[in-house]
């Protein structure tokens, strides 16, 4: 008679050398359980008009987050690019409005992504030129920025956005009215989210550009020996960036019907903590697209969703930087896995 050996079951350590090992594991199970948290202590978190605002909520915070995704996985680290976005977006209406104001959307949509790819480069070319950090430059061109913007271009608040911004900041997948009367409803901005981030998932995945951005963030001098333009892979992932900001940037006014050169301060912060969440190391060499998503969603419900259960909004930092603090040493256990 043959025997037969039992079940095995997974012990708690298979489950945290699986969570070290794919910190996308960790970012989702932190999703999963805090909307479990926050469904339990108020329904109406499991709406559809919930569902529809977590993901207009996601959407600028989505576009931002993949272009950091890129530079952090490089080595580097961008904190201008809300500065890029601010001036893009306030430079273009104020540029469409005076020019062609009844212009489809797609100008002032090339207008803003070439803004945005300008800058981006410029930050790209003075980190390799100078061989300087990253982060100090991009504060640099962050404060420059916005002081050239609030200095030379306006300061104005401008509430009669251009025709095509306004039309697509109308348009949506999907709407309905709920049983009390508020309309819901999933803008078409949406799709250029999955578009970014089925580019930029190509991009890492499938290409040898992608091979040489994590091979720069590993190690800059192998990766030099190896033959790796590295000035090449920085001016890409920088000028990403700052494309992807000018994106998110034109969405951001469209969506909210206005362009104001004051938005968008401070939000970095919000969208360096997603991509870190999502499993991206600050040192280089890490990070995934599905990571950088979930990461996304993690911290948009922490800002969004909290007041829901009774959370002051006071201390939505304080929450997600514990989240950070946590994930941080789950995954800097990867090198001692």
């Amino acid at each position: 008679m043959a025997l037969t050996s039992p079940p095995q079951t997974r012990s708690p350590f298979s489950v945290w050398q699986a969570l070290v090992q794919r910190p996308e594991l960790l970012t989702l199970t932190l999703v999963l359980l805090l909307a479990l948290v926050i469904g339990l202590i108020n329904p109406v978190f499991f709406t559809p008009q919930s569902l529809f605002d977590l993901l207009r909520a996601s959407t600028v915070t989505g576009i931002f987050a993949l272009g950091v995704l890129l530079v952090l996985a490089a080595g580097g680290i961008d904190v201008s690019f809300t500065a890029i976005a601010a001036f893009c977006l306030y430079t273009t209406t104020l540029l469409v409005l005076n020019v062609a104001p009844d212009a489809p959307f797609a100008l002032p949509l090339l207008i803003s992504i070439g803004f945005g790819l300008l800058l981006g480069l410029l930050n790209g070319l003075i980190v390799h030129r100078f061989r300087a950090p990253s982060l100090i430059v991009t504060i640099g061109t962050q404060y420059m920025i916005r002081g050239f913007l609030l200095a030379f271009i306006g300061t104005k608040h401008i509430m009669n956005i251009p025709e095509g911004m306004d039309r697509f900041g109308r348009w949506s997948l999907f709407q309905f009215t709920t049983a009390e009367g508020a309309r819901a409803s999933l803008p078409v901005a949406f799709l250029l989210l999955v578009a970014v981030a089925l580019l930029t998932w190509w991009i890492l995945s499938r290409t040898l550009l992608g091979r040489a951005i994590y091979a720069v963030g590993g190690s800059v001098p192998i990766a030099e020996r190896l033959g790796i333009p590295v000035r090449s892979v920085y001016l890409f992932v920088f000028g990403y960036a700052g494309l992807l900001a000018g994106l998110g940037g034109l969405v951001h006014a469209s969506l909210n019907q206005l362009a104001n050169p004051f938005d968008l301060v401070g939000t970095e912060l919000d969208v360096i903590a997603a991509v870190v969440l999502g499993g991206a190391r600050v040192t280089g060499g890490t990070g995934t697209v599905i990571g950088t998503l979930l990461g996304v969603v993690l911290v948009v419900m922490i800002n969004n969703s909290l007041i829901l259960i009774g959370v002051p909004s006071t201390w939505q930092k304080v929450v997600i930087g514990a989240i950070i603090l946590l994930a941080s040493g789950v995954f800097s256990r990867r090198k001692l896995a």
